[in-house]
């Protein structure tokens, strides 16, 4: 609450300036300069980045030995991929605004180096456990910072300087934002796979659980608070320092309202903090524990029987996925925001309930089909591949705006909220009933809120289109 009151005050206000004045007063190298360094900058800030690394301590290392590298020994270098995918789609996106181009001809094109690295890792079985990984990062990496500054920045940018002319041309940067990252996580599993043998792998991980098992001080749950606190700090001061940057020197702008929007940065910088001890303590730790639990419904876990037939348990289990699924996506805080905003763009044609209902639907269909992935152990491509094939073949029947926004609704639908919950239970869960990872979830819950909101999409123009042609007759 307190970070994204903070965020409200401090930090959207530097999209919304330096998305209106970059085109005036930069020319475009400097515009998409800004822009990728702030992508970046926004990947470090977001506070489900964290929930990798808590998600990295569960990972086998003899089961996914690459899985645990990215994860653990080459976390840094992960993010910092992941960073890079965002500042080059803010590239893209940006230029795309200038121009206006289509969004439809992008999403074709950039999901077809990340298909064919999925394909490729789906076939190695040593990379095959870092798919669903790299998938979920493309959730990860759109939440209540990256969607907010990035949005305003797009809609900033295509007002002023942009030849789109559609009043919802600003949307889609976030859907690039999701899917380059997906291919820069698979990018370096294939890399590490050339260059790093299986043997140093585990070799360094019985060096780390040597070592965490050494630590015999009775206060070591005091050190790991300090480091999130850090984290905290970490993530949001360079930010911050980019954005005054930016502001003062580059474009010479006074900060507009400056007490509150100090009061709020400082509450982005507090709020981050406290967030970060309560995933690690709380969302994560309730993630894993339910996600551990709920099997017991349908199957025998530690000496404890089922609790219920087969088909009941699993039924249960995956209308429990589904409810969660449902119940975080409303409680999302960037999808309220991005459902107001498009409220307010169409003038109230397009009504945030709307969009609200047909995305949640969407996400607990998907985190319900990322829950029986784990049950029955087949392959995440059983999801993606028919689920993308409908959203392209959606995307290629829907308007430009109705692409635009359901593109968008798959980043804003993965949150604080969402995220740790949901990728902590995948893998609890996927402990649990023996799966080899427990990534993928998001991945699934990224796909079906694409569809459900195209399809929305379809219906309401035939609709408008039939009630149009009834009126003339």
């Amino acid at each position: 609450m307190i970070f994204m009151e903070g965020l409200k005050l401090g930090l959207m206000p530097f999209g919304d300036i330096i998305g209106s004045q970059l085109p005036k007063k930069l020319p475009l190298p400097g515009v998409l300069t800004v822009a990728f360094i702030l992508g970046i900058g926004c990947t470090y800030a977001e506070p489900a980045i964290g929930t990798l690394q808590v998600a990295g301590q569960i990972v086998d290392p003899t089961k996914a030995p690459y899985l645990y590298t990215m994860l653990n020994d080459h976390a840094p270098l992960t993010v910092l991929l992941v960073g890079l995918g965002v500042g080059i789609a803010a590239v893209l996106g940006t230029v795309r605004f200038l121009y206006g181009w289509s969004l439809k001809p992008l999403i074709y094109m950039s999901l077809v180096p990340g298909a064919l690295l999925t394909a490729y890792c789906t076939l190695d079985k040593d990379l095959a456990a870092i798919v669903g990984l790299a998938w979920d990062c493309g959730a990860v990496t759109t939440g209540p910072v990256t969607v907010p500054l990035v949005l305003a920045l797009g809609i900033g940018v295509a007002n002023s300087g942009g030849k789109g002319d559609n009043q919802l041309s600003g949307f889609g940067i976030v859907t690039l934002a999701s899917i380059f990252p997906i291919v820069a996580v698979l990018s370096l599993g294939l890399y590490l796979k050339f260059t790093v043998p299986i043997e140093t792998i585990l070799a360094n991980a019985e060096a780390a659980k040597a070592a965490a098992a050494a630590v015999t001080d009775p206060a070591w749950y005091d050190v790991s608070p300090g480091s999130d606190i850090r984290f905290g700090v970490q993530a949001i001061v360079p930010l911050v320092t980019f954005l005054l940057v930016v502001l003062f020197a580059v474009l010479r702008e006074k900060l507009p309202n400056a007490f509150i929007i100090t009061v709020g940065l400082f509450m982005c910088v507090l709020g981050m903090c406290t967030f970060n001890v309560g995933l690690t303590y709380g969302l994560a730790a309730l993630g894993s524990q339910t996600g551990s639990l709920i099997p017991n419904a349908f199957v025998s876990l530690e000496g404890n029987p089922a609790l219920y037939p087969v088909a009941i348990g699993i039924t249960i289990a995956c209308a429990f996925a589904w409810l969660l699924g449902y119940a975080a996506t409303m409680a999302e805080p960037a999808l309220n925001a991005l459902g107001l905003t498009v409220q307010n763009l169409t003038n109230g044609s397009f009504k945030k309930s709307m969009l609200m209902y047909a995305v949640a639907l969407g996400v607990a269909t998907g985190i319900m089909l990322g829950v029986a992935k784990l049950i029955f152990d087949f392959n995440l491509l059983y999801i993606l591949v028919p689920g993308y094939l409908i959203a392209l073949v959606l995307t290629a029947l829907s308007n430009e705006a109705f692409v635009n926004i359901g593109w968008d609704s798959a980043g804003v639908t993965t949150g604080p909220v969402t995220v740790p919950l949901v990728l902590a239970m995948g893998l609890g869960f996927g402990k649990a009933v023996g799966a080899l990872e427990g990534f993928g979830i998001l991945a699934a819950a990224s796909i079906a809120p694409i569809c459900s909101v195209l399809a929305m999409g379809v219906y309401v123009e035939w609709k408008t289109k039939r009630e149009t042609q009834h009126a003339a007759a």
